[in-house]
């Protein structure tokens, strides 16, 4: 099978006007990138680690709510859509996807197969540790805490405690 002629997705420099929006007293550290800036929104009180990718896409938007932590090295790809509440912890290296390849037979490479999109959403006051995959349709819920280096595949219920590949509800937060 010939391969697809490619393009580039761009440098991912941008100017802070270039956002879609941008709240007061955000903080966007050194060696961020981010790409379609004008789908990407960032709310007041936001903390941007370095070398963070902050992916937008050319439909659907990528929202991070007001007082926001957004730790180093993460990579959040928002072709289906991205929204996190207020005073979301997201911890380095965190992965947020939004689109996978659909199974279209073994006569189709899985790269060249058709994408689905679904949107992640992550609730007000919630944690995700470090290293942790959000998976694309996933809700995590309010003041929901999810472990380090899980893979949530599936919605996380308010105030739960989620951890494991994939990830499962080890407990209820205390009240």
């Amino acid at each position: 099978m010939t391969a697809k002629p490619r393009n580039s997705h761009g440098t991912g420099r941008f100017e802070p006007d270039d956002l879609g929006s941008l709240g007061p007293g955000t903080v966007i550290e050194q060696g961020v990138l981010v790409f379609h800036p004008d789908r990407v929104h960032l709310g007041a009180g936001v903390y941007v680690g370095h070398q963070t990718i902050l992916k937008g896409y050319h439909r659907n938007e990528m929202v991070i709510g007001d007082g926001s932590w957004i730790g180093q090295q993460c990579f959040f790809h928002s072709a289906g859509g991205i929204r996190l509440g207020e005073a979301v912890g997201i911890g380095p290296a965190v992965k947020i996807l939004t689109s996978v390849h659909r199974e279209a037979g073994r006569d189709v490479p899985i790269l060249h197969a058709p994408l689905e999109f679904a949107p992640v959403v992550v609730e007000d006051h919630a944690d995700v540790g470090v290293g942790a995959i959000l998976m694309p349709g996933v809700t995590v819920g309010r003041g929901a805490q999810v472990a380090a280096g899980a893979v949530v595949t599936r919605d996380v219920p308010a105030y739960a405690v989620v951890a494991g590949v994939p990830a499962r509800v080890l407990r209820e937060r205390p009240e």
